[in-house]
């Protein structure tokens, strides 16, 4: 079975089954969390360089699955294009628990999947929490947001 067909089948079930439970805590956060739960970092490799890049970046939950958002606005990023370049990369939890997840990104094209994910988000943004944005926030600054599903390989 190739790859991509075991990241769809994992994710038709429990995309997280194979982890173990203080892993699976620590990525299943809820709009309860607060800002150190939602950060991680990520190693990708450059696109041109072929160097590995670690930056800080936050994750969010939407419908069961485990994304990456470059947030509100079109800004270029470049950890977008590398994993668009190699999607495999490496998820660094480390508040909390500590964990290197060797894992893999899918970009979000489908337009129900973006407009459901993005307004989990931004419903999750705009909980009295706010892991740092101004609020209110909307739907509508989201659109043009740069996204990736996670799976954990």
């Amino acid at each position: 079975m190739n790859p991509a067909d075991q990241h769809g089948e994992r994710s038709a079930l429990d995309p997280l089954a194979h982890l173990p439970h203080e892993i699976r805590r620590a990525i299943r956060i809820t709009p309860a969390a607060g800002t150190r739960e939602r950060i991680v970092d990520i190693t990708t490799t450059g696109r041109r360089t072929g160097r590995r890049r670690r930056i800080e970046i936050f994750f969010y939950r939407a419908n069961g699955a485990t994304y990456l958002c470059s947030g509100a606005g079109a800004g270029a990023t470049g950890w977008y294009a590398n994993l668009r370049a190699n999607p495999a990369f490496t998820f660094h939890l480390k508040n909390g628990i500590r964990a290197d997840l060797p894992a893999h990104a899918t970009i979000v094209t489908d337009s129900t999947e973006r407009a459901a994910v993005i307004a989990a988000i931004v419903d999750d943004l705009n909980q009295p929490h706010d892991p740092g944005t101004v609020r209110p926030t909307h739907p509508d600054d989201w659109t043009a947001s740069r996204l990736m599903r996670i799976d954990f390989d």
